[in-house]
């Protein structure tokens, strides 16, 4: 099976309580660490590739975005899908071209620019785009906005969403969506939901998210903020 053909059947017939939970590594060594763990897949946080490269969040160049994809994917021989945030105004095919150029099956789009929500038909339309440019090729994770920029009304974001999977998107993602809104969400939208998974201990686990209606749960740059920590904590104990 090809790469992307193995990422698909992942999110296939996911029992409850068993979300895909895919970490987020942000270079090289690190993708290769979460393999050696036995994930099956990954999926990588732009936030954690910018703060990686010395960038803030939303600040990294494309070339600089795909190279560091590249590398990741060229070090793992698990399927990687990539973040690439709203598709740094690049036009679909060639969005698309440098995807598969850097060895992603998948990609993340998020449907805001600067903090503020697309209009979701024009974005829908966009998506579609990127559908037809890739085929089968790609498969494509479509982040709503609505709880982190939007009203934050769960029908909202059940609205953006059935335009963007009839648009051609894999899976949804309603990042920020409050855990009591998981079973609404899960029962008003067709198709796999991405939820976001904490790993500060504050928030439900993987599985919790999974019996509320969570097909995969990524984590955004939060392992690299916890490996951060545990660094500044090893560097203090040096000092003492």
């Amino acid at each position: 099976m090809r790469k992307v053909e193995v990422f698909r059947a992942l999110h296939r017939s996911r029992l409850p309580g068993d979300p895909l939970v895919l970490p987020g590594p942000w270079d090289a060594i690190s993708a290769r660490v979460c393999e050696e763990a036995g994930f099956p897949a990954l999926a990588t946080p732009s936030a954690g590739i910018a703060a990686a490269l010395g960038h803030q969040d939303g600040s990294t160049p494309a070339d600089e975005m795909f190279a560091a994809v590249a590398r990741i994917c060229g070090a793992v021989e698990i399927p990687v899908s990539a973040d690439v945030e709203g598709g740094y105004g690049l036009a679909p095919k060639e969005l698309v071209e440098r995807l598969l150029e850097a060895g992603a099956v998948g990609c993340n789009l998020e449907d805001s620019r600067q903090g503020v929500l697309n209009d979701p038909r024009e974005h829908a339309e966009w998506l579609a785009e990127v559908r037809y440019a890739a085929g089968d090729q790609l498969f494509v994770n479509a982040r709503v906005d609505t709880f982190s920029y939007g009203d934050g009304d769960p029908e909202r974001a059940i609205e953006r969403a059935a335009l963007y999977v009839a648009a051609g998107a894999d899976c949804v993602y309603p990042i920020g969506a409050p855990v009591d809104v998981l079973p609404l969400l899960r029962s008003g939208i067709q198709g796999p939901v991405n939820m976001f998974g904490r790993l500060d201990g504050e928030g439900p686990s993987p599985t919790e998210l999974g019996e509320l209606g969570a097909t995969r749960v990524t984590f955004g740059p939060g392992l690299q903020r916890r490996m951060a920590r545990q660094l500044r904590e090893s560097a203090d104990s040096l000092r003492r």
